[in-house]
């Protein structure tokens, strides 16, 4: 079993944060610790203060097993899937947008959506295979996780990460968390379409 709570040290993640070239940003989410309480997700709303029905982040509830012979044990267990955007190496909102309004950045590899570009038409939701963009009734745009561009920027960790109670999430270079990962003897699981080369890393 893992050690639970297992952080990485904030030395390695300056080392991060200073070096100046091109790097790719992503979080790393242990399946095993996270107990679905959503605190990323209503953390994420309140540092982006999006309306109601606009969540960047959210946590999916999955029941897996049976239980078809009341005479045994139940062999069924339910675990919480955090989910948010990618932030993938070839994304298919860029691709889909007809407009121009989605770029990833070259210095961090964030993926961002320009919300003064962007006509609302929805393609990039549905490009997506990961459910990441979601629409704005109310500023008639598209929007998602930008793994809190204006925090990382300063040096500063996404609010999903310095909230998780169970300390599931982590934030570094992709480098970083894979050597991170190894290091734990992790199991890393795949997630939906590895053609768009997902950033983000689960392990359970």
């Amino acid at each position: 079993m893992a050690e639970r709570g297992a952080t990485i040290p904030r030395e390695r993640l300056d080392e991060v944060f200073d070096n100046k070239g091109p790097k790719q940003y992503a979080l790393w989410i242990d399946l095993e610790f996270c107990v679905g309480c959503n605190a990323c997700t209503m953390a994420c709303k309140a540092e982006n203060n999006t309306p109601l029905g606009v969540d960047y982040t959210k946590v999916i509830e999955i029941e897996e097993g049976e239980f078809t012979d009341p005479k045994k044990p139940p062999q069924v267990r339910v675990y919480f899937l955090p989910m948010a955007c990618m932030h993938c190496a070839k994304p298919a909102c860029l691709a889909a947008c007809p407009v121009g309004a989605i770029t990833k950045r070259q210095e961090d590899g964030i993926v961002l959506i320009n919300k003064d570009k962007c006509i609302g038409c929805r393609y990039c939701a549905w490009a997506c295979p990961y459910g990441a963009p979601v629409y704005n009734a109310e500023a008639k745009v598209m929007e998602k996780c930008t793994l809190c561009v204006h925090r990382t920027s300063k040096g500063l960790l996404p609010a999903c990460v310095t909230t998780c109670i169970s300390r599931t999430r982590h934030f570094g270079d992709v480098n970083l968390l894979t050597g991170t990962i190894k290091e734990k003897r992790a199991r890393r699981i795949q997630l939906g379409d590895s053609q768009t080369q997902p950033s983000v890393a689960y392990t359970k």
